[in-house]
């Protein structure tokens, strides 16, 4: 089983339980997978979900993305830090089908700023290493961008994931 619940009150259960992967596949995508979409409740009361490079800390189970400081985004989440965010992976076949077979997992939880600007540049190091080893480019961007650079820490109350076959 996958859940990681930490309100169990508050989160469904999972419908499909016989599609439900265990903890260490939804850690698996979490760690492997470039991006998944963060959703916020935007304006009007509309959901806004937006594709987001990020970074898991298998460590803590905290989620890090990197930003702007301004934008719709930010002014949703200063309205109301509650976001979902799904993950998911490139899929698999199994021997003799055409059906892609996906784990997808999702994350409720709330959002925080991060100010302190050395953990700014100790998120963004970690994040950007995640996507390449270029240092002199990390370092560089570091150097120019860090200051403007809001970097948000998911902490998740509710985790779980599934397998889904397209056919």
């Amino acid at each position: 089983m996958c859940s990681f619940v930490y309100n169990k009150t508050m989160f469904r259960k999972l419908t499909r339980v016989k599609q439900e992967i265990s903890r260490e596949e939804c850690v698996k995508v979490l760690k492997e997978a470039p991006r998944g979409v963060l959703s916020v409740l935007g304006d009007n009361g509309y959901p806004y979900g937006m594709p987001m490079n990020f970074l898991f800390d298998e460590a803590s189970g905290h989620i890090y993305f990197h930003g702007g400081r301004k934008g719709h985004k930010i002014d949703a989440l200063k309205r109301d830090n509650k976001v979902s965010f799904c993950v998911y992976d490139e899929g698999f076949r199994r021997k003799g089908e055409w059906a892609l077979n996906i784990k997808s997992v999702i994350i409720f939880g709330r959002i925080s700023f991060i100010d302190d600007p050395d953990r700014i540049v100790e998120i963004s190091r970690a994040l950007s290493y995640k996507y390449t080893s270029d240092s002199e480019y990390i370092e560089n961007e570091i150097k120019h961008f860090s200051a403007g650079t809001l970097c948000m820490e998911l902490i998740p109350e509710n985790i779980c994931g599934k397998v889904v076959n397209e056919s």
